[in-house]
């Protein structure tokens, strides 16, 4: 299987990360306006882009400010069964976001996109 990978430094506290990656208010901050989602295991976020996609995941695992991981249910074929996975980690002066977009069934040009 193929994963994204992305490691990002952030001067931004824990809280603000996994506030920024776990809530509506937050996703709509980066991703999506059009988010539907609520930091509670097992409910199932949702992402629009327009008419162009609209994606479903279930939030699978919430440690607060340390992990969130997905799984889409609905979206792209592409995208079907795949993971996220955000991972935050202190540093000094803010924090380290390692995010990976996992078990992509191969190397595509939709997945170069969403790299």
């Amino acid at each position: 299987m193929v994963a994204i990978k992305h490691l990002l430094s952030i001067q931004a506290s824990d809280e603000a990360i996994y506030h920024a990656i776990s809530t509506a208010e937050g996703l709509a901050g980066w991703w999506t306006t059009e988010v539907i989602a609520q930091p509670v295991e097992g409910s199932v976020a949702e992402f629009r882009f327009g008419d162009r996609y609209h994606n479903k995941m279930i939030v699978k695992r919430l440690v607060p400010q340390q992990r969130v991981e997905w799984e889409c249910i609905q979206g792209d074929a592409e995208w079907l069964g795949t993971n996220f996975i955000f991972d935050i980690e202190g540093e000094a002066g803010g924090c380290v976001l390692k995010f990976a977009h996992t078990d992509w069934r191969e190397v595509t040009d939709f997945y170069a996109s969403c790299n």
